[in-house]
């Protein structure tokens, strides 16, 4: 267990998941003050926390729910406890489910800039998560869950209010974390965790009401993208739309398919290490191109991103980005980046459950390395 205070704190800053440093279902609006504040180029640790566990659905009391898991109580964070028990506004039935800890003003940025958060470290908070379907909603809405009124078998938590939770044990295998689902008579599917955070942004201008967004839908300011590629070593470039930029991170998961087709990933606390650095406007575009979407990279690849509540444009809209990109960054003509995208670049669904949905692509960067 990764209580708060307690383990490694590697940045230069660390900022917990308090009552008065979240959102719970809601995005940071530009009239909410910062949390935190930091020069560009600091790094933060930040302690989030996973809303499985905690909802009205589930009684808004870790300890008792997780018991009926076999958690004991010194099983439960401390921040998870104190959040759940306070006063913290969150209405079941209106907001999102996520628990968002921020904002994070980074001193000079300013909009037109973009904000370049580089992920540096993600550390398990806890030796188990949460997969949940609920309220039909996923990608098979009317199917599942396939509700009953008694106790699911072989690791699923009681059917409540048409939602079905399933606990998911963390065990180290050959020196790797893996996620456990226990089904039928003593067998189990064994999964590597994969840790990222499923939602990061920046503060989005949403005018003189100043209005915070709800946490489901990501957008231009990125939010809840649940791109699973967003792991240690990886980066988000994010379009600044208000001063100081308002960073805010939440959702972490151990693990999650393309598409997340139940509902949720593998929802589960971590601690997360960030860079956070301000590229100013005249910098950005030869770096990324006109970036209007969020944009990311790892070592191996670059990720331009689609988004839009209809997965066919979200599509169009990820392979426009991608052609974009490698013609400002790379020179390359419309007509053939397009081609090459065709022949050598996959375009994955990174999730269709968050009502906008998103499409990211995966460029070789190996492919436009210098010729010889």
């Amino acid at each position: 267990m990764l209580q708060p205070t307690s383990g490694r704190i590697d940045g230069d800053h660390y900022l917990q998941t308090t009552p008065d440093t979240c959102l719970w279902g809601r995005l940071p609006g530009p009239g909410r003050p910062p949390a935190l504040r930091v020069a560009s180029g600091a790094t933060v640790t930040i302690d989030t926390l996973s809303h499985e566990g905690i909802l009205e659905d589930q009684g808004r009391d870790p300890v008792g729910y997780l018991s009926r898991f076999g958690v004991p109580a010194e099983g439960v964070l401390a921040d998870a406890r104190d959040l759940a028990a306070s006063g913290v506004a969150h209405d079941y039935d209106a907001d999102g489910p996520h628990v968002v800890t921020g904002p994070i003003a980074v001193d000079g940025a300013e909009p037109g800039d973009v904000l370049r958060v580089e992920v540096l470290g993600l550390l398990v908070r806890a030796p188990y998560g949460f997969i949940s379907s609920r309220h039909g909603y996923g990608a098979l809405p009317g199917e599942f869950p396939e509700t009953s009124p008694d106790t699911g078998a072989g690791g699923e938590g009681p059917r409540e209010h048409n939602s079905v939770c399933v606990f998911t044990e963390v065990v180290e295998e050959a020196g790797r974390l893996h996620g456990i689902v226990p089904f039928g008579q003593g067998r189990s599917a064994r999964f590597p965790l994969a840790p990222f955070l499923g939602l990061m942004g920046v503060t989005a201008d949403t005018g003189d009401a100043g209005d915070s967004l709800h946490s489901v839908p990501p957008g231009n300011f990125g939010g809840n993208l649940d791109i699973n590629e967003l792991q240690v070593g990886s980066t988000l470039y994010l379009p600044v739309q208000v001063p100081g930029a308002g960073f805010y991170a939440g959702d972490p998961h151990y693990a999650q398919g393309d598409g997340e087709v139940a509902l949720t990933a593998l929802e589960a606390p971590l601690r997360a290490t960030l860079r956070l650095s301000t590229i100013p406007r005249a910098e950005a575009e030869p770096l990324l191109g006109a970036l209007g979407e969020p944009f990311a990279e790892t070592a191996a690849h670059w990720i331009p991103v689609g988004l839009h509540e209809d997965l066919d444009e979200a599509m169009r809209r990820a392979v426009r980005a991608a052609v974009d990109f490698l013609s400002l960054t790379q020179g390359m003509e419309r007509s053939k980046a397009l081609a090459y995208l065709s022949a050598a670049a996959d375009f994955e669904i990174s999730q269709v459950v968050d009502q906008v949905k998103g499409v990211h692509c995966l460029i070789r960067k190996a492919d436009f390395a210098p010729q010889w």
